[in-house]
């Protein structure tokens, strides 16, 4: 054989066990696969749920200062509400003991940053649902309908969003739908921004504002605190509540619905819904 056939059969060779170690050595997984959370840059990462079994521990972002959905015993130190039970029954689902739960204060500002960051697992905190949010975070299936209303003294002269005018001081929380809406809703008045709901409220119990507005359900628990003041206006807007999961995280975002769908089908939902609420949810 010529020295030249020699070179070219070599070449050859060479040339198939390359693309052979090409076909074979290549080990970056398809997006999402392995039950991991797919990510941007199509590579994946071990599912929120894998790591809560490996701690052998949930750790829950909830509110502190929202009565009927998180509200802290400032005596006991004990967190309450129909937030903080979900939370309970999914570790309960998760790990088989409902104690393995750690409760960490998130507000509607801190919340997105504090699960980017990895400091909770998920947020389980009257967070409404939303386009804008979507970008930033996975969300459950809905778990609570509520409506953005207004919440006064009894008696004021406020009786609905159309009476929040120039002049009118409307108190709302940083980082919420809600302050959005009202800007919307009632373009003239004064809109007062707080770090959290107790604060708000306690601002408007001190005559700083005329009204303090967000979802009708944590105002309702606002009413049950100081009976002076009242519910008006019913709804103006729609509020979904989520719970939320690190963007990219679907097998985790899959097993949070299917156990909503569980407890629904079993009416433990039902029942911790009308605990906390007072009547039967809609269907």
């Amino acid at each position: 054989m010529s020295n030249k056939k020699i070179g070219m059969a070599f070449t050859l060779i060479f040339i198939m066990v390359a693309m052979a170690l090409s076909a074979c050595g290549s080990t970056t997984p398809a997006p999402g696969a392995a039950g991991g959370a797919s990510t941007d840059a199509g590579k994946t990462t071990a599912s929120t749920l894998d790591a809560i079994k490996k701690r052998g521990k949930l750790v829950a972002g909830v509110k502190f200062d929202t009565k009927l959905f998180g509200l802290k015993d400032p005596g006991t130190g004990k967190v309450e509400g129909f937030d903080i039970d979900l939370a309970k029954a999914l570790a309960k689902q998760i790990l088989g003991d409902e104690t393995k739960l750690e409760l960490k204060e998130v507000t509607s500002k801190t919340r997105i940053p504090m699960l980017n960051n990895g400091d909770i697992d998920m947020i389980i905190a009257t967070m409404t649902i939303t386009e804008e949010r979507k970008k930033e975070v996975e969300f459950s299936d809905v778990y609570f309908k509520a409506g953005q209303s207004l919440l006064v003294k009894k008696g004021s002269a406020i009786k609905s969003v159309a009476d929040v005018k120039k002049g009118v001081k409307a108190l709302a929380v940083k980082g919420s739908t809600s302050t959005t809406n009202i800007r919307a809703k009632a373009p003239e008045a004064t809109v007062l921004e707080f770090e959290n709901y107790q604060e708000a409220f306690t601002a408007l119990k001190a005559g700083q504002g005329d009204t303090l507005t967000t979802d009708n359900a944590i105002l309702y628990g606002m009413v049950k605190q100081d009976p002076n003041y009242e519910v008006v206006g019913g709804t103006f807007t729609d509020e979904p509540y989520g719970m939320a999961i690190r963007k990219g995280d679907t097998a985790y975002t899959a097993y949070v619905n299917e156990f909503l769908k569980s407890i629904k089908t079993s009416g433990q939902y039902d029942k911790l819904y009308e605990q906390w609420i007072g009547e039967k949810p809609s269907k």
